[in-house]
């Protein structure tokens, strides 16, 4: 086993711009693997590649000692994670099933050699994430393969911003990336199998549930409240920043986001109180605020359906406030203004799938939404209740958009 080598699986934006550049700053060996070969050949060629940092201090970093491999070569692919220490994804939740196959593989070769566990830290943005990749990887392999002791399962909370590249940007060069300044991965510390690597920037947390709820509940949700209030309240709004600093908007940005911090305060009281989700609450403000960024209520915003169902930030988030004793009443309208997001991105095109749901679910009325899109059933007492939180604010929101004159103090 190569004690230095680090494999990234996926050279987007996070792979490059984020999980790859900790290690290689470390000293680690970066080995990509991607399936876009004009990235794979780039990396191959340069053994480098640039991020820049959009933020109130702008900077330029370069990332050295970098190769890649083409993930559809599986057997060049699990050859690399044979011998690794350590390898991390980010691919995006819906393109696991395409890796799981080589990882098994890596799995397979690293038992038969005698080599030590992989630790495979999943930079997903998914709850239950290391359950997911157990019964992925369990379905490849023999019954009797020793799966738990061979893998680390690493969960973490993704909290670094990478906003959408123009097209223009991307033409520049195909390894650019922007990205904001924070530099911090959470991540589970009870997940390694091997000893936590030495690298700056990584935050292990012994108790990672409370910091994945927080992300998706307090981090996630701050974006939507930007995007669907914001687009609601006025469709020509463009960027976070404006949101966060719009003297209705931004007030309400912050109360809704301390609805879920309320929330957690009390369902983690051994993680988070007042003062810790303070702190916690204006960082996230000051970054959503950051004009260099750039960041758009398009991209925050975007793929409703995945972010108002029942898992995700802002119907999660609901169920969580009514679970542990809080009133979700700005969550709720972030809800009912999901439902009405209709942002386009740069090319004046709305997200396809953002398409497709405004014209052919939204149509079918609030029931629907709140059943098929929001998850929300009848066989649980907060599922009720949480229904009737958005049908109302549904409701009032309705009436607020009708109006000539628009009352939005009633809304928000």
């Amino acid at each position: 086993m190569e004690e230095k080598k680090f494999v990234q699986i996926g050279a987007g934006n996070i792979g490059r711009s984020f999980v790859g550049q900790l290690f290689a700053s470390a000293g680690f060996d970066v080995v990509f693997i991607d399936v876009v070969p004009a990235v794979v050949n780039a990396l191959n060629e340069r053994g480098a590649y640039c991020v820049e940092i959009k933020d109130r201090e702008p900077a330029t970093m370069r990332v050295e000692g970098v190769r890649a491999v083409d993930g559809r070569d599986m057997e060049g692919a699990a050859t690399e994670l044979a011998d690794a220490r350590l390898c991390a994804t980010a691919v995006g939740p819906g393109a696991l099933r395409y890796i799981y196959p080589t990882i098994a593989r890596a799995l397979a070769m690293r038992v038969a050699a005698g080599e030590p566990p992989l630790d495979i830290i999943i930079c997903e943005n998914m709850r239950d994430a290391s359950a997911a990749f157990r019964a992925g990887l369990g379905g490849l392999l023999p019954d009797d393969f020793p799966l738990d002791e061979s893998v680390g399962l690493v969960e973490t909370s993704i909290g670094k911003m990478v906003p959408i590249m123009s097209g223009a940007d991307r033409a520049r060069d195909p390894l650019l990336v922007f990205a904001e300044a924070y530099n911090t991965l959470i991540c589970d510390a009870r997940g390694f199998r091997n000893d936590i690597p030495d690298v700056a920037g990584l935050d292990p947390k012994q108790n990672m549930k409370a910091y994945v709820d927080r992300k998706l509940f307090i981090h996630n949700l701050g974006h939507a409240l930007c995007a669907y209030l914001g687009h609601v309240y006025d469709p020509a709004l463009r960027y976070t920043y404006e949101t966060v600093e719009h003297e209705v908007l931004g007030p309400a940005v912050r109360a809704g986001m301390w609805e879920s911090a309320r929330a957690l305060i009390r369902q983690y009281p051994e993680e988070f109180d007042e003062e810790n989700q303070a702190e916690h609450v204006d960082d996230l403000l000051s970054r959503f605020a950051n004009r260099a960024l750039g960041d758009t209520l398009y991209r925050v915003g975007r793929d409703v359906r995945r972010k108002l169902s029942r898992e995700d930030r802002v119907t999660g988030a609901i169920v969580c406030d009514l679970r542990n004793g809080v009133e979700p009443r700005l969550t709720s309208v972030c809800a009912a203004a999901g439902l009405r997001f209709r942002a386009t991105d740069e090319s004046g095109l709305m997200y396809p799938p953002d398409r497709q749901f405004a014209s052919e679910l939204w149509p079918q009325g609030i029931e629907v939404m709140v059943e098929d899109v929001c998850g929300l059933g009848y066989d649980e007492e907060v599922e009720k209740v949480a229904r009737e939180w958005i049908r109302e604010a549904d409701a009032v929101l309705h009436e607020t958009l009708l109006s000539a004159s628009p009352e939005w103090e009633k809304v928000l």
